[in-house]
């Protein structure tokens, strides 16, 4: 049983194709893509912590996206979690709330949808891991972000619209940073 992550995939909502630059046609393309990468990743045991946003404006109902995706999923709720009061959450979800410690390894961890700029056993080396800022560079705490290598962005854009293990996360974060600085950092 592995822990993955995963914030703001955003299921179901157009609007986000455009605005966090996704490189899908249509909203159906843009789905069917996250649901196939996620079930390639997740084994039916493995705990996949969803931080937030997980559907928003969505034709279909939430159940047609929870049924079809692997894992034992928990929710922290972002704030497009409107949804949760038409689905059975209590089928769908070992645990849900608007933040959660757990442990994964030697690693405590802090989920909350929302950047932080200091969490629960931060002097300690604790990870926070969170959403909501998809991959944008305009959010207030991009820098915190870019300076504080054990703040971790979930999203999705960042993350190849995949749920991904704590390591997988630290280098795809890495990575991010690397790009935005050789891209010109701040000045872009």
């Amino acid at each position: 049983m592995r822990k993955l992550y995963i914030a703001d995939p955003h299921f179901g909502h157009e609007n986000v194709i455009k605005h966090s630059n996704r490189p899908f046609a249509s909203i159906e393309e843009m789905d069917q893509t996250l649901i196939r990468n996620w079930n390639s990743v997740v084994e039916s045991e493995d705990q996949v912590y969803i931080i937030g946003d997980f559907l928003f404006r969505a034709r279909n109902t939430p159940g047609y996206y929870l049924d079809q995706l692997k894992g034992r999923k928990h929710l922290i709720r972002g704030n497009h979690e409107q949804w949760t009061k038409k689905a059975d959450m209590e089928k769908y979800f070992e645990s849900v709330g608007t933040y959660l410690e757990i442990d994964d390894g030697d690693k405590h961890i802090v989920l909350f949808h929302y950047p932080i700029g200091e969490w629960a056993r931060y002097y300690r080396g604790s990870i926070h891991i969170f959403g909501h800022i998809h991959n944008s560079t305009q959010s207030p705490v991009f820098k915190q972000y870019l300076e504080e290598e054990r703040m971790l962005n979930a999203g999705v854009d960042i993350n190849c619209f995949f749920p991904v293990t704590l390591d997988e996360l630290i280098s795809n974060n890495n990575e991010f940073r690397r790009r935005y600085y050789d891209n010109g950092g701040p000045g872009i």
